[in-house]
């Protein structure tokens, strides 16, 4: 093989991951898959998009060695390929960050001035959650934290927060995280807290940014949770 022969080729590998991140439901893939392990169905309600629309976006992933895939039973369940693709993935992020403007613009005509903004760093958060400071609540549907959340974090997803508001104390702020830092859910819960009188905030920071920086994470043992369920 030649030189020219070879560089080709080694580009043309390149442009194959570039082509499977050149979909915005692909790229939108990618960020539920790191959150945690979906099946086809529940990635398609997630996305609106039909379960056949989903199954070739995920093939066009899967070809790319961006995911895997699994099958359980009659369902097929993906999960990204490894650390990798969501360190691909947030640094694409951070390229259209420092070059796009009209994506600064987006941000800042949907979160507003950025006064629901809770600009703290890790460690701070967690030194405040563990002295009783601040309540941190993660937004993000129940299987995603399962998957995976910040120590001392509870579960509320925000199809939940209207009828569990009485779980929230009132006398100490709240501190709402979801998947990422252009993740809506985190937004939608503190504007239903603030209607009802609480001190609430969203994290700048989501967990994939979090993990992705070393935070330490939990998961819930599903094992230890059915055998307390039979005691």
């Amino acid at each position: 093989m030649r030189g020219r022969e070879f560089k080709d080729a080694v580009f043309q590998q390149f442009a194959r991951i570039a082509s499977a991140f050149a979909s915005p439901k692909r790229i939108e893939l990618i960020d539920l898959l790191a959150q945690g392990e979906r099946n086809v169905e529940t990635l398609a309600d997630e996305t609106g998009l039909t379960v056949a629309n989903t199954s070739r976006h995920l093939q066009i992933l899967k070809s790319a060695r961006l995911v895997e895939s699994s099958k359980r039973g009659l369902q097929v369940f993906y999960r990204i390929a490894g650390p990798e693709v969501l360190r691909g993935y947030l640094g694409l992020q951070r390229l259209a960050e420092a070059h796009l403007a009209e994506l600064e613009r987006l941000v800042r005509d949907y979160f507003g001035d950025g006064d629901t903004l809770e600009p703290m760093d890790s460690e701070r958060l967690l030194r405040r959650a563990r002295a009783g400071e601040v309540t941190v609540i993660d937004v993000r549907p129940r299987e995603e934290y399962e998957s995976g959340h910040l120590p001392g974090a509870v579960s509320l997803p925000v199809k939940e927060l209207a009828d569990r508001l009485a779980e929230l104390p009132r006398d100490r702020r709240i501190v709402a995280y979801c998947r990422g830092r252009y993740c809506v859910l985190a937004d939608e819960a503190v504007q239903r807290l603030r209607a009802d009188g609480y001190d609430a905030v969203r994290l700048a920071e989501g967990f994939l940014d979090l993990r992705q920086a070393g935070f330490p994470v939990e998961t819930v043992d599903h094992e230890s949770r059915k055998e307390g369920s039979r005691r």
